[in-house]
């Protein structure tokens, strides 16, 4: 939280790389939507949706808009706290996360693992995958709809910010 209010503070937005910034954002919250319309937290190892490129999609998805953030803020100070942020909480959340789905699911988790890539997705999909569509009930449960209230709200801080008001 405080990364995202410095970064308002130090932006100094332009026009167009607002908007650029504002469409790499909005691939970000493309994947984690998907993620969370496929994924069932702690009840079942989910391998469908985006799980089938890459074990850890939301985090994809949050460094995405990390980086659509840096270039819509236009700031190198701002670039430097999202690197730093990444280099120090990411590392320990996937370990956490792995540590926990291999308690819950040891021997999927172990298949699961060696199939599909931990970060930077695959270009072809696991073929174990089970197939299962998106769910919008998911999508809510999981309440991803606040990453998008958020984003909107902070493209709209830099929006005013630009225009000086």
């Amino acid at each position: 939280m405080i990364s995202v209010l410095a970064s308002l503070v130090l932006a100094r937005p332009t026009l167009q790389l607002l908007l650029f910034g504002i469409g790499i954002l909005a691939l970000g919250l493309l994947l984690r939507g998907w993620a969370c319309g496929h994924l069932n937290k702690e009840s079942q190892l989910t391998t469908s949706g985006p799980y089938r490129y890459t074990r850890n999609p939301l985090y994809l998805g949050s460094i995405i808009i990390g980086i659509g953030v840096t270039v819509a803020s236009r700031s190198w100070w701002v670039t430097g706290l999202f690197a730093l942020n990444f280099l120090v909480f990411y590392p320990v959340a996937v370990r956490k996360e792995r540590e926990i789905m291999q308690r819950l699911f040891p021997d999927a988790y172990e298949e699961f693992s060696r199939r599909v890539p931990l970060f930077l997705p695959s270009w072809k999909p696991n073929p174990d995958a089970r197939d299962k569509s998106f769910s919008w009930a998911l999508y809510k449960t999981n309440k991803e709809y606040r990453a998008l209230w958020a984003s909107l709200l902070f493209a709209a801080i830099l929006f005013f910010k630009l225009l000086g008001l």
